[in-house]
């Protein structure tokens, strides 16, 4: 047994010492060849460094190899000493046999530094050598993937269809097709490719881009489908809940989106968006009750979600309960969140309270908004003729008559303004 396969034996036996024993034999006296293959062996059992170390003695004994500059810029990736593998990448000789290859391995290291015009240019100087390569096309699709250039995406990846091959290093080319329709907005289009992705394999992340774009082309009795099978095989996929109990809804089924997102809150319990839809979903229902609390557990999680404040505003302000939605307002404020509609809600618990000064003061500062605002004009309106301030609330409903010439309503209540 030669030097090399007593050193794995030992690496496989967990005798460190002795495998390094052997490795030092190899460096003094084992043959290029024998380095050579256990270069590679100890790459791929993630002996790093001295595969490394095996790679630049050959690099030193065989200068103008290419193939041993690509696997030592390999192996340096993995130890991520990425400058230096891209260094040893740009000495290589443009004519060498391997020189595309080290073309694709520096643009897919400049892509993940975000350096994404460099990583083109590799690319196309690559294509240039290889024109017909499906590997580069895929390459290059996926950069412009990543960019969000779907078009030239979807170009470069129907060019690997073309060359007859439907899965490039562990990659679906229908599925990324789909994505990529889907991402640039032509949801139509996209469907077919996901559902041929999934004739070969019922993915979860494929399964989601199929029951999202399905929602997105108002497919809903086909994204409830898909959705459902996805929880049930993945119930740790959120993102998943939330679109389902959409899709529900948009099918007029409240009770199962109801349902669903309650299931996601189980197993998302701190995604305020799902304790949002709950909210309205039960509200829809008319059980206002079961609708606040959803929603308090929404601001729970985040104080400053406006959304959910606004909406439970809108119970509070129907029960008129007063001094509740100004224990929201000043809790929302408090988290430094603030809304023009809180000071109109705000106005209206003062009335309620009985504290017009407060009232007034919170009036005023909404009219800076919503000084166009048909019902918000009418409110203040009635508010200003029962403080007595008719020169005022004049102004309010001459505004009003602006926008509504013919309504009796105003009409009257300026010409009984007028005669004060």
């Amino acid at each position: 047994m030669d030097a090399s396969n007593r050193m794995i034996n030992a690496l496989h036996k967990g005798d460190l010492s002795q495998a390094m024993k052997e490795f030092s034999k190899i460096k003094l006296t084992g043959t290029d060849d024998e380095k050579f293959e256990l270069a590679e062996e100890l790459f791929q059992l993630g002996f790093l460094k001295e595969s490394k170390e095996l790679f630049q003695d050959l690099i030193t004994a065989y200068p103008d190899e290419g193939e041993l500059r690509i696997l030592l810029a390999e192996t340096l990736v993995e130890m991520d000493e990425t400058e230096e593998a891209i260094l040893l990448l740009d000495k290589l000789d443009e004519r060498d046999d391997f020189y595309p290859r080290a073309l694709l391995l520096s643009a897919d290291l400049y892509q993940m530094q975000g350096l994404y015009e460099v990583s083109e240019r590799k690319l196309l100087l690559a294509q240039k050598k290889l024109p017909n390569e499906p590997v580069i096309h895929f390459a290059l699709a996926e950069l412009y993937n990543e960019q969000g250039r779907f078009l030239e995406a979807i170009r470069h990846y129907n060019e690997v269809v073309k060359s007859g091959t439907e899965e490039i290093v562990g990659v679906q080319l229908s599925q990324r097709l789909g994505e990529c329709y889907s991402a640039g907005g032509a949801f139509e289009d996209a469907l077919p490719y996901y559902e041929k992705a999934l004739k070969d394999s019922r993915e979860i992340n494929t399964l989601f881009g199929y029951g999202y774009t399905a929602f997105q082309a108002a497919h809903y009795a086909t994204a409830i489908e898909i959705l459902a099978e996805l929880v049930e095989l993945d119930p740790e996929y959120h993102s998943a809940y939330l679109l389902l109990a959409k899709a529900y809804e948009h099918e007029e089924e409240l009770d199962d989106a109801r349902a669903t997102a309650e299931n996601g809150i189980t197993a998302d319990p701190f995604n305020k968006e799902l304790y949002l839809f709950a909210g309205k979903i039960t509200l829809k229902q008319g059980n206002e009750s079961e609708a606040e609390r959803f929603l308090r557990e929404a601001i729970a999680i985040d104080p400053n979600f406006l959304e959910a404040a606004l909406l439970l505003n809108r119970i509070l302000i129907k029960q008129e309960r007063a001094e509740d939605i100004i224990e929201l307002i000043q809790h929302v404020e408090a988290a430094g969140e603030s809304d023009p509609q809180f000071h109109w809600d705000a106005a209206k618990a003062y009335v309620w309270l009985e504290e017009y000064g407060k009232a007034s003061n919170e009036y005023t500062q909404a009219y800076v908004v919503y000084n166009d605002h048909i019902d918000f004009l009418e409110d203040f309106g009635d508010f200003l003729v029962e403080e007595g301030r008719s020169k005022e609330a004049l102004a309010i409903y001459q505004r009003l008559l602006v926008k509504d010439p013919s309504n009796e309503e105003w009409l009257e209540q300026v010409e009984r303004l007028e005669q004060y």
